[in-house]
């Protein structure tokens, strides 16, 4: 392949991997009889491919999505209750079109982050940019950048986005400047672009941490306009794997079934 003749023209060009299905290609125009143009076709078509699978993988790397969490690997049979149409539906990503949001509430391990996560990278298959961080890391970065100067442009990276995903909100304390931070980014986002948030707590109980009623009101406010909400209730996935490792090992939950609702 690296010796192939024409190799030194396609890399002038830029295009020096169609050199890696040239030969295949070749073969299959003589076997097929096809014609200059029809071969010609199926080598743009090999580099379209490769070029979009190098944009994703960029794409994926810069987002902080985990490409091993796709709607392929969830397992459904995991949570009957939840609605996989719904889900579905959600990741053709119109809602990212139509600047809706996400909200994603349950106990630790029945899937929330996996199910964010999925709807993420088809929204990268699909060329929106996307950042994906944990709610209170992002929140770190924000406060971190203010010292060394890069606050203006991560803020801006995080509020012009397609899709913004914020995962485990309330899991740890957020500061009074974390607080403002995050009513700063749902503000500047409300009616431009898309939020998903998931959370171990309860939805009645997302105003608590941020510490300041006025500014709980008024971001829960905004993110709750337009926007889908799933409730999952189950079992823990990691506990159920270690049941069938150890049938020993006590239950940690009564329920076991996931139940979203969406509105």
């Amino acid at each position: 392949m690296l010796a192939h003749p024409l190799l030194p023209k396609l890399r002038q060009l830029r295009l020096g991997g169609m050199v890696q299905t040239l030969d295949l290609r070749a073969a299959q125009a003589t076997e097929r009889h096809l014609t200059p143009v029809e071969f010609l076709a199926l080598l743009l078509d090999d580099e379209l491919e490769r070029r979009d699978q190098r944009r994703l993988t960029l794409r994926l790397a810069e987002s902080g999505c985990d490409d091993h969490k796709t709607l392929a690997d969830f397992d459904f049979a995991a949570a009957p209750g939840l609605n996989r149409s719904v889900i579905q539906e959600l990741a053709t990503c119109g809602f990212v079109a139509r600047h809706e949001n996400i909200l994603i509430c349950g106990p630790t391990g029945v899937g929330k982050s996996h199910i964010a996560n999925a709807v993420c990278i088809e929204a990268l298959k699909r060329d929106l940019r996307v950042v994906s961080r944990p709610a209170h890391r992002l929140l770190a970065d924000l406060h971190a950048a203010r010292a060394n100067g890069t606050h203006t442009r991560l803020l801006h990276r995080v509020v012009a986005c397609d899709l913004l995903f914020l995962d485990d909100f309330g899991l740890q304390p957020i500061t009074a400047q974390g607080a403002q931070d995050l009513y700063d980014v749902v503000t500047e986002r409300y009616e431009r672009a898309s939020i998903i948030i998931t959370s171990n707590r309860a939805f009645e109980e997302w105003a608590a941490p941020f510490g300041n009623d006025l500014l709980a009101s008024a971001a829960l406010d905004r993110l709750t306009h337009h926007a889908h909400t799933l409730t999952i209730r189950g079992q823990s996935y990691r506990q159920r794997q270690r049941r069938k490792e150890d049938p020993a090992t006590p239950s940690v939950s009564p329920a076991d079934h996931a139940t979203p609702t969406s509105a």
